[in-house]
């Protein structure tokens, strides 16, 4: 996994320009530059696209599409369409169309009605067209296309080259968007134009997040969703409090519902982003621990109008958000939505913030009982750590004197721990040893006033750091400080691995982070560093995410010797060895990571110090097996094995691989021994529910293709151990899982293989930071026939907030 993972927390429904997600978040989860540049529409433009139809909190029940003419004349829709394409595509990905027919209006508008949700309560105005495309609320591509058959596009590059592409609207973490994508879209908001249907093909200058407001080429709808108004002149609290709209579970027993008149004092702001609003808070308490006294107030795009310590009323819709949509299992947020309040004085002094120590949060973590959604439970604030976090949604909360255990990303937002014992690391961080152990003291901290931190692992956050407590899909709970503590150092270093002795083969694994030549030189140089300096020069690399000769670009480039010759380069110009390579190149688009950059494993060998046994005939499709050895073979100690093809692929047609890296075999001499190395970078984990899921245990969609790699890779071993038993094999790489997964149990099944981590001390086995878990990703994993492997993690990366990559290296010395 690459950085691929999501960075842990933006805000809500802050402006996305990379992806990426783990944690442990991601082939890998990407970083998507790609922009769209189609010409400025000046008549028929997409208007409004709203996918949350039905879903939670919704009250309209389909989706839908609304087309605006912004020209003197109408615009005739004969042999036109509008089309969807997942924000996530991958090879197989289908753009799914709706025909249309009839004419936008002169100044007017066109609805197109697509799929309907199990929810909502209002039907849309009669639509000018209907498909029956079910548009995620939080992430897709609208496409307005001249022609009715599919687009065949699946980057942002090729679809503007595409000449019946109109205009083309990406949202949320959409892939295929015009310059950034839109922000705002979600269950209950749209994104949307504003009246003169700006189009500066710039999907998030053009688009805002907004109420739906569906409109018909007659003119029918367009008004928002009935807001709700407080009593003329009203000075007087209603009926309900926060912790009424609250309630004692995670979904609020007021949802869907009106409420007029709700006290409290403004907490926090967020007053730019497509996420705005601000935090109502009870000054007066219930007694119930199971209750948050404070909630969200949303007003989209729109700038809050009232100041921190302002007592106010409040009327709106409750409402619940799902970060990530419904359909990623993330926990929701209760809202009030399309508010309207009524100051009753300002400058109040703010409800105490509650302190959270090492003794506040549960040491359970959440409800374990497999397929559970722990949705309509009671809450439990006493018993379980997600149960305290959410009864305390929204209320002001502080943090004093907490180490760092993940350090600070590009946006300042910091994980520390609120249990400093808690499965402790020597270095700082929290170990992650187990699924049943997954930390409940860890806590984000972003901020609210724009001040950022900048830690590593194992400093601290000194001072008292204060905010209120949110939810995001990126990271869960998270502390929005509105005063951040002081950053004081650990003193934290990169470590550096024992140099090889004469006769010891050293072998290394390194996740390069999609390196290609349109990355800076300065990435290339630290990179290459890290394998000098830190690695001490290894014999053999195994490099994953090595991207093809121009990166990103989709032109069907697949060839990877520029990337690598700058590289090798940039490596001899830190003090080291003129390394060789081999590897095979990727069939173009099958292998998943970022569209258009073809990633694919890598050997690079010194061969001043290893030889490399080329055998032709690889190549992206063909497998490579265990065969005999000629007896002329050349190699000294040759055990009578050899391989049909070097480099080769293991079973790379196998419907285990499908969109992802095939393992990369090599056979290697040193000193005249025989050695075979197996480089790996298996599916990601994207997809997989979060730890902080609503599902518990979480559902693990993505290990079920890691299990058949796994099995893949065991079966392939298991062959060669078979026709030589005292072969020395290293299988190693970005296997995204974890020492104690299935996968990883069935990659050494049958004791073919041991994995490495499990020889390090239990609170030293990690290689990767996520969420403010130290966890395990990477491996080296060695056949019985190595004896007494000499075995590091290199810690130069994962716990720095300045990284070359998110993967620590790591190295292994057989002698």
């Amino acid at each position: 996994m690459s950085s691929s993972i999501p960075p842990a927390f933006r805000g809500r429904r802050a402006k996305i320009v990379a992806l990426a997600l783990p944690v442990g978040l991601a082939g890998s989860l990407v970083v998507l530059p790609f922009t769209a540049q189609a010409t400025p529409s000046p008549d028929a433009v997409i208007a409004e696209v709203f996918g949350g139809g039905g879903n939670s909190g919704a009250s309209l029940t389909n989706d839908f599409i609304e087309l605006g003419n912004a020209g003197s004349g109408a615009f005739d829709l004969t042999g036109w369409s509008v089309q969807y394409l997942s924000g996530s595509p991958t090879a197989s990905s289908k753009w799914q169309v709706t025909p249309l027919t009839g004419a936008i209006p002169a100044g007017g508008s066109y609805l197109v009605e697509e799929g309907k949700g199990a929810g909502g309560d209002t039907a849309l105005p009669t639509p000018d067209a209907a498909g029956t495309i079910a548009m995620s609320a939080s992430s897709g591509t609208v496409a307005l296309v001249h022609s009715t058959t599919a687009l065949a596009c699946l980057t942002a590059a090729d679809c503007t080259a595409d000449a019946t592409v109109k205009d083309l609207v990406g949202f949320g973490t959409a892939v295929v968007r015009e310059a950034t994508p839109a922000t705002g879209a979600g269950n209950t908001t749209s994104v949307a134009r504003n009246a003169a249907l700006t189009d500066t093909d710039d999907n998030s200058a053009d688009f805002t997040g907004a109420t739906p407001s569906p409109r018909n080429s007659a003119g029918t709808g367009g008004g928002p969703e009935p807001t709700p108004t407080p009593s003329p002149t009203s000075t007087t609290p209603g009926e309900l409090r926060v912790h009424d709209i609250q309630g004692t579970t995670r979904i609020s027993p007021l949802a869907g519902s009106t409420v007029t008149d709700v006290p409290g004092i403004v907490t926090a702001v967020r007053a730019t982003g497509s996420s705005r609003g601000y935090w109502l808070q009870d000054p007066t308490p219930d007694k119930n621990p199971a209750t948050s006294e404070a909630v969200f107030v949303f007003t989209g795009s729109v700038t809050p109008q009232v100041k921190v310590g302002d007592s106010v009323l409040v009327s709106a819709k409750v409402t619940e958000y799902y970060p990530g949509g419904a359909a990623s299992g993330n926990q929701s947020v209760t809202e009030l939505t399309a508010p309207t309040s009524t100051v009753l004085s300002s400058g109040n002094a703010l409800p105490a913030a509650e302190v959270i120590d090492g003794k506040t949060l549960p040491e359970a973590y959440a409800p374990q009982v497999k397929g559970l959604n722990i949705e309509p439970l009671d809450l439990k604030p006493n018993k379980f750590a997600l149960d305290w976090l959410e009864s305390r949604e929204g209320m002001r909360v502080q943090v004093k004197d907490t180490r760092v255990v993940g350090a600070s990303n590009a946006y300042g937002e910091t994980w520390v721990t609120t249990k400093p014992k808690q499965n402790a690391t020597p270095r700082g961080g929290t170990l992650y040893g187990s699924y049943d152990q997954p930390n409940s003291g860890r806590l984000l901290v972003a901020s609210l006033t724009g001040e950022k931190a900048a830690a590593n692992v194992g400093d601290t956050l000194t001072g008292p750091t204060t905010g209120v407590l949110d939810y995001s899909n990126y990271g869960g709970y998270g502390l929005q400080a509105t005063t951040l503590g002081t950053v004081k150092s650990g003193g934290l270093k990169p470590e550096v691995a024992k140099k090889a002795k004469a006769d010891e083969l050293a072998v290394a694994t390194y996740n390069v982070e999609n390196l290609d030549p349109t990355d800076p030189q300065s990435k290339f140089d630290r990179l290459a560093e890290g394998v000098v300096k830190n690695l001490s020069s290894p014999d053999v690399v195994s490099l994953e995410e090595i991207q093809d000769n121009n990166g990103a670009k989709d032109d069907g480039t697949v060839a990877a010797d520029k990337t690598l010759a700058q590289f090798i380069a940039a490596i001899k110009a830190q003090g080291g060895p003129t390394y060789d390579w081999r590897s095979v190149d990727p069939q173009d688009k099958v292998d998943g990571g970022e569209p258009g950059g073809n990633i694919r494993n890598v050997f690079l060998f010194n061969p001043r110090r290893v030889s490399f046994v080329d055998r032709p005939g690889g190549d992206a499709t063909t497998a490579t097996q265990v065969v005999k050895a000629p007896k002329s073979g050349k190699n000294a100690k040759d055990r009578g094995i050899t391989l049909s093809v070097s480099p080769g692929r293991i079973n790379p047609t196998a419907d285990a691989w499908k969109n992802s890296r095939k393992p990369l075999v090599g056979e290697f001499t040193f000193r005249g021994e025989q050695v075979f190395v197996i480089g790996n970078h298996f599916n990601s984990k994207g997809g997989d529910q979060s730890l902080h899921s609503r599902f518990q245990p979480p559902v693990l969609g993505s290990e079920t293709q890691r299990l058949a790699q796994a099995k893949e890779v065991n079966t392939f071993v298991t062959k060669l151990l078979s026709q030589d038993a005292t072969a020395k094999v290293v299988v190693l790489g970005d296997l995204n899982d974890y020492p104690f997964s299935k996968p990883v149990a069935a990659l050494t099944r049958g004791k073919v293989l041991t994995d490495l981590m499990d020889k390090l001390p239990k609170n030293e086995r990690y290689s990767y930071v996520y969420d403010g878990n130290s966890q395990t990703l990477d491996h080296i994993l060695v056949s019985p026939g190595v004896k007494k492997p000499d075995y590091e993690v290199v810690h130069i990366n994962a716990e720095f907030a300045d990284q070359a990559s998110d993967h620590d290296p790591q190295v292994v010395r057989i002698r």
